[in-house]
């Protein structure tokens, strides 16, 4: 029932950049200055010019989303770039026909999936990047995640796990909650994919180009239109191109730093 930051030995796709990163000195000026522009600078843009986002800059964005941060590396997500004509008509319309989603150079589904992980647990073995999977890490991939996830019939492995957590914080100390409802799986799947959806935005800023995340949309009509499963869960809507001279409905703010921030 644990997770990658309960200690446990799980691979990341960091494993190889890190021992390399590890050896160099990122805390630069130059670095902090360009990645502080790229996150002051980004707005929700709700209005495009006609320029188009070149295919390999998209793929770059994508690429970088999928170096999020992400629970024990099981990467639960996928992105539809809606680009048929007659599907982009269609999806503009569910999005309540925002005039981000009508002027976009680029129309992204950011979807978060609850059927993956079994999957994606047995890949995490057989392309371990280091060699064969030490026996720590399949051991985790084939016990602990699927202790986790697993419900049972009728939700009865559900209560054998709530039994097994409260001893185990009685006797022992804390433990990571694991998943007892499909709510639950559906919550993990969106928070990690999340994640990866700002970082697609981060990254089509620091290519020059902007983005609006939109939660203004029908997910069941979006769902039938790109042929969704009950396992899909649409975790936003991102339009993407670059920004048109008005695209901008106002100036930025936000609330006083202190009001969020608790030192404990």
């Amino acid at each position: 029932m644990s997770q990658q930051d309960q200690g446990s030995p799980t691979p990341t796709q960091e494993t190889k950049t890190d021992q390399g990163v590890a050896m160099q000195d990122i805390r630069s000026s130059k670095n902090l200055a360009a990645f502080t522009e790229v996150v002051e600078s980004r707005r929700s843009v709700r209005r495009f010019t006609d320029t188009p986002i070149p295919d390999e800059v998209l793929q770059d964005c994508l690429r970088l989303a999928m170096l999020a941060p992400n629970s024990s590396n099981l990467q639960p997500w996928d992105f539809y770039v809606i680009e048929t004509p007659d599907k982009r008509s269609k999806a503009s319309k569910i999005c309540m026909n925002q005039n981000a989603a009508r002027t976009a150079n680029k129309l992204i589904a950011v979807v978060a999936r609850t059927d993956t992980w079994r999957d994606h647990a047995k890949q995490n073995i057989r392309d371990f990047p280091d060699g064969k999977a030490p026996k720590k890490v399949r051991d985790y991939y084939e016990k602990i995640v699927p202790m986790d996830f697993l419900r049972g019939p009728a939700g009865m492995f559900s209560a054998v796990k709530w039994g097994m957590a409260k001893a185990v914080r009685q006797f022992k100390g804390p433990i990571k909650t694991p998943c007892y409802t499909y709510g639950d799986i559906k919550n993990w799947a969106m928070y990690n994919t999340a994640l990866a959806a700002e970082n697609l935005i981060l990254a089509l800023r620091a290519h020059g180009f902007d983005s609006c995340a939109m939660g203004g949309f029908d997910e069941p009509a979006l769902k039938k239109l790109l042929n969704l499963s009950d396992h899909h869960h649409v975790v936003m809507m991102i339009a993407a191109g670059e920004r048109a001279e008005r695209g901008i409905y106002h100036s930025q703010f936000r609330f006083d730093y202190d009001k969020f921030v608790k030192r404990v």
